[in-house]
C-alpha cells in the first residue's frame, strides 16, 4: 500500500520533471502524453487504493525519512493514509486527470505547452503532498507548492498584463492567509512539542484548559491556534475579505481555472479545516466564527455572480460561495457533509469551468454572455453537459449537488450553535442565488437570438473529442456521485471517516441532520426552483426587465457589480498608500540619503577633489617650487611651534 500511495504522489511530480526537461527537445506530443499518461496511472491507483483501504475503513500512516531533526525539533516526511486523505487523492487525481486531457485540445498552438503540461502537474504533486501529509509541517511544505504553482498558472500568459497582475495578486493575498497558518504551527509546537497529526490529536484533550499569555490577556490556546488555521484557510479558500484574488484568477487559461478552482488549491482550506477536528472540537467559539463566515461567503458571492457577464467570473463567484457552505458545514462539526460537498462539488464545477471553456473555444474566445445567445443548436453536447452541471449546482433531485447541499442545510437546522439557524436561512437564500445565476448564465449564453456578430456566429462549432470525454466523464460524476456516495459519506450507521474525522458527542449533528421535519428536508429544492423560475421570467419572458431593475435600483445593482467594492476599498486603504509611501521612501530615502550620502555621493567627492587636484598639476616648475616653499614653511612653522 505504501509503494502504491507513493506512485500516486510522485507520478505527477515524474510528468512536470519529463515535460520540463525533455519536452523543449521531444516536442508538445510527448509533453501531453507522457503528462497525461503518467496522471491517468496515477488516477487509476488513487481510485484502487479507496476501494481497497477506504471501503475496508484501513488507515495507514508511514514515515519514510527523517526530513528536519535539530535537538528537540524532529520531523519526518511520510503519508497518512486514511479515508480523508483517500478521498482527496481520488478526486484531485481525477479532477487533474480531465484537465490534463481537455488541455490536449483546448491549449492546441500554445507556443508553451511543455511548460503548461509541466505547470499542471507539479500543482497536482503539492496538492497531492499536502493531503496525504501525517504533519503539520509537511502540509505546509504543499501549502505553499500549490500557492506556487497557482502565481505560475495564472501569470501563464505572461505576456499580458492583466494575467501578471492576476497572478502577483493571487501570491501576495495567499501570503497574508499563510502568516496565520505559520503562526498556528508554532503554537501547536509550543503546546504538544510535535506536529504529527496522530500525536497531536492523541492528547489534545488533555490541552483544551491551557491559555497564552498576550498583552496580559490569557486566550485560550486551542481557539487561538483555530483562529490562526482559519485565517490561513480563508486565503486558499477564498473567503469574504480574503477572496478578491480568486475571479482575477480567471485571466489564466480555462483548464487552470477548473483545475484551481474545482478540486484542488481552494479545496486546501476546507481540508486544513477537516484534517484539525480534533483541535476545532475543543474551540466552539472558533467554529461559530467560521460558520458565519462561511454564511456571509456564500450570501456574498452569490449576490455578485448574479449580476456578472464574464462566464468564467460568474462560475468562479460560484465557486467562493459553495465554499462557504462547506465551511458553513465544517463550523457546524458536520465535517462529513463538508466533504461530500467538497466531492461533489469537484465534478459538477469542474464540468463547469471545462464547458466554458468549450463555450469559449467555440465563440472565438469571447468571454461575454451578453453577447452570446442562441448558440444551443451548434454545440449540442456541451449545452447538455452545461445544463447537468448546472442542475448539479442548483441542487435539483437527485443530482449530486442535491444530496450533499441538503445535508449541510439539515445540519445548519439541527444544530446546537447559536448560529446554526443562521447559517440556515443564509445558506437557503445562497440557495436561491445559485438557482437565479446558474440558469441566468444557461439562457443568456445558448438560448434567445444570437447577439454576436455574423463573423463569429459563422465560425462557431463543437470541441474536439479529446474536449469532450472529459466533460462527459465530469457529467455523469456529477449526476451519480451524490446518490453513489450519500449513504458511505454522511449514512447515519455509517463508519467510513472512522479515526480521521473527530466529533464530540453533543456536537455530532449529522445523525440528527436525517431526521428532520419534512419542510426542511424540501426547502432546498423549492427554493432551486423558485431561483429558476425568477430566471425565466426575467430572461425568456420578460428580458427588458432586467435592464428597468438595474436603473430602479441603480446603486445596488452598482454594488453587486463592482463585486461589493473590496477592491477599490483595499485600493484605498492598502495598495494606494503602500505606493506613495514606496514612492517616497525611493526618491527621498534612496535616492537622496542612501544614494546621494552612499555611492553617489562618494563618486562625486571623488570626481570633486580629483579635478582640484588635477587643476593644480600645471607643468610649470616655478608653482611646484613655490609649493615646496610652502611646504617647507609650514614644516619649519610646526617644528618651531612644537
Amino acid at each position: 500500500m505504501t509503494t502504491l500511495a507513493l506512485f500516486i504522489v510522485f507520478l505527477p511530480l515524474l510528468g512536470f520533471v519529463l515535460a520540463g526537461g525533455l519536452g523543449e527537445k521531444l516536442g508538445d506530443r510527448f509533453s501531453q502524453i507522457s503528462t497525461s499518461a503518467l496522471m491517468g496511472i496515477s488516477t487509476s491507483l488513487a481510485i484502487y487504493l479507496f476501494f481497497k483501504m477506504g471501503l475496508k475503513e484501513e488507515t495507514l500512516v508511514v514515515s519514510l525519512f527523517t526530513w528536519i531533526h535539530v535537538e528537540l525539533f524532529d520531523v519526518a516526511w511520510g503519508l497518512q493514509i486514511d479515508s480523508l486523505s483517500l478521498v482527496m487523492m481520488a478526486v484531485v487525481t481525477l479532477v487533474s486527470f480531465m484537465v490534463h486531457l481537455y488541455s490536449i485540445g483546448y491549449m492546441k498552438g500554445d507556443p508553451s505547452i511543455p511548460r503548461f503540461m509541466g505547470y499542471l502537474s507539479l500543482f497536482t504533486f503539492f496538492m497531492l503532498t499536502l493531503v496525504t501529509a501525517p504533519n503539520f509541517l509537511q502540509m505546509f511544505f504543499g501549502w505553499e507548492g500549490v500557492g506556487l504553482c497557482s502565481y505560475l498558472l495564472i501569470g501563464y500568459w505572461y505576456d499580458r498584463e492583466r494575467a501578471n497582475a492576476a497572478a502577483i495578486k493571487a501570491f501576495l493575498v495567499n501570503r497574508i492567509g499563510d502568516i496565520g497558518f505559520v503562526l498556528g504551527i508554532i503554537i501547536i509546537f509550543s503546546l504538544f512539542g510535535t506536529l504529527d497529526f496522530l500525536a497531536v490529536f492523541e492528547i489534545v484533550e488533555e490541552h483544551q484548559q491551557e491559555t497564552i499569555t498576550f498583552l496580559n490577556w490569557q486566550i485560550p490556546a486551542l481557539t487561538l491556534a483555530s483562529f490562526l488555521f482559519f485565517f490561513g484557510a480563508m486565503g486558499k479558500s477564498a473567503q469574504i475579505g480574503l477572496h478578491t484574488w480568486l475571479p482575477d484568477a480567471m485571466e489564466g487559461p480555462t483548464p487552470v481555472s477548473a483545475l484551481i478552482h474545482a478540486a484542488t488549491m481552494v479545496t486546501a482550506g476546507v481540508f486544513l479545516i477537516v484534517r484539525i477536528s480534533p483541535i476545532l472540537e475543543y474551540a466552539p467559539l472558533a467554529r461559530e466564527f467560521i460558520t458565519l463566515i462561511g454564511t456571509f461567503t456564500a450570501i456574498m458571492a452569490a449576490t455578485i455572480a448574479c449580476v456578472q457577464n464574464d462566464i468564467k467570473r460568474i462560475i468562479a463567484y460560484s465557486t467562493c460561495s459553495q465554499l462557504g457552505y462547506m465551511f458553513m458545514a465544517a463550523g457546524l462539526s458536520a465535517y462529513s457533509a463538508s466533504m461530500f460537498h467538497l466531492t461533489t462539488h469537484a465534478f459538477f464545477k469542474a464540468l463547469l469551468f471545462l464547458g466554458a471553456g468549450s463555450v469559449i473555444h467555440a465563440m472565438s474566445d469571447e468571454h461575454n454572455i451578453q453577447k452570446m445567445g442562441g448558440i444551443w443548436k451548434f454545440i449540442p453536447v456541451t449545452y447538455a453537459v452545461m445544463w447537468v452541471g448546472s442542475l448539479a449546482l442548483a441542487g435539483i433531485p437527485f443530482f449530486a449537488g442535491f444530496y450533499s447541499k441538503d445535508i449541510i442545510l439539515e445540519a445548519d437546522w439541527v444544530s446546537q450553535l447559536p448560529v446554526g439557524h443562521i447559517a440556515f436561512w443564509g445558506g437557503m437564500f445562497a440557495a436561491i442565488l445559485t438557482a437565479f445565476y446558474a440558469w441566468r448564465l444557461l439562457l443568456l449564453t445558448f438560448n434567445g437570438k444570437p447577439r454576436a456578430d455574423d463573423v463569429v456566429m459563422g465560425h462557431i462549432h463543437e470541441s474536439p473529442i479529446i474536449m469532450l470525454v472529459p466533460i462527459i466523464i465530469l457529467a455523469i460524476g456529477s449526476v451519480f456521485s451524490g446518490s453513489l456516495l450519500d449513504l458511505l459519506f454522511v449514512g447515519e450507521e455509517t463508519t467510513f471517516w472512522g479515526m480521521a474525522i473527530f466529533v464530540l458527542p453533543q456536537d455530532e449533528v449529522i445523525e440528527a441532520a436525517h431526521h428532520v421535519v419534512e419542510w426542511v428536508h424540501w426547502a432546498p429544492t423549492i427554493a432551486a426552483f423558485f431561483g429558476i423560475a425568477i430566471a425565466y421570467l426575467l430572461y425568456q419572458f420578460a428580458p427588458s426587465l432586467p435592464e428597468k431593475l438595474s436603473q430602479t435600483f441603480k446603486y445596488l445593482y452598482n454594488f453587486l457589480y463592482h463585486q461589493w467594492y473590496f477592491d477599490k476599498l483595499y485600493n484605498w486603504m492598502f495598495v494606494t498608500p503602500t505606493l506613495k509611501t514606496s514612492q517616497v521612501l525611493w526618491e527621498e530615502g534612496d535616492q537622496e540619503i542612501i544614494d546621494g550620502l552612499g555611492p553617489n555621493g562618494l563618486g562625486f567627492l571623488s570626481l570633486a577633489s580629483g579635478g582640484f587636484l588635477c587643476r593644480l598639476q600645471t607643468g610649470y616648475v616655478y608653482h611646484y617650487a613655490f609649493a615646496m616653499i610652502i611646504g617647507i614653511t609650514f614644516m619649519m612653522a610646526w617644528y618651531f611651534w612644537g
